[in-house]
């Protein structure tokens, strides 16, 4: 329906007014506020007690002055006081005899520079995925680490120092130039460590 300039002022002056009836309609019916009287006459003083009831209590029995003597009562029969380092009170232990036999650790084998090296080559490896294989006469291999793919062939470099070795159908042998570590990827992502470095 397509309004002519004629009926959109007729539209326009007729949705007015009949806001204009909305806020006089609003206007007469709204309730008056209501109101209390007041319990105390303007510039009025109070005569009572802050807290009702205090003076009716005996002497001692406020809970405010309870807890204010408390606080300065030293506690009997505790023996350590969580916010202190030290406690006066506690008698320090007797230090014991110093024996002189020692006893003997078992031996924990340390690794050498090398062998780190070479455990963190196998770990580096084992991240990688044979993905599949291209069968055409330069037989790429797909390759992933981490998320980041690799296109390469037998003797191909993959990333600073990984070089693929040797390619199967079915698998591929990686070899870390660094550390002479090899690991063998299978074509269902599984990895077999070859433990030989040279």
């Amino acid at each position: 329906m397509i309004l002519n300039r004629e009926k959109q002022k007729n539209l326009l002056i007729a949705l007015i007014a009949v806001l204009a009836l909305l806020v006089v309609y609003r206007i007469v019916t709204a309730e008056k506020p209501k109101t209390a009287p007041l319990t105390y006459t303007r510039g009025a003083v109070a005569n009572s007690a802050v807290r009702p009831g205090l003076a009716a209590r005996e002497a001692g029995t406020d809970p405010l002055n309870v807890f204010l003597r408390q606080r300065e009562e030293k506690f009997p029969g505790t023996a350590r006081d969580i916010f202190r380092m030290e406690n006066p009170a506690a008698p320090k232990p007797k230090s014991a005899p110093v024996s002189s036999v020692t006893p003997t650790l078992p031996h924990v084998p340390v690794k050498t520079p090398e062998e780190l090296a070479a455990d963190l080559a196998r770990a580096d490896l084992s991240k990688f995925r044979f993905l599949g294989y291209l069968t055409d006469k330069d037989s790429s291999l797909f390759l992933s680490k981490d998320g980041e793919n690799f296109i390469a062939k037998s003797g191909d470099k993959v990333l600073k120092n990984y070089i693929v070795k040797e390619a199967g159908k079915d698998y591929v042998i990686l070899l870390d130039t660094i550390t002479r570590v090899e690991a063998r990827v299978e074509l269902s992502g599984g990895e077999t460590p070859l433990q030989k470095a040279r």
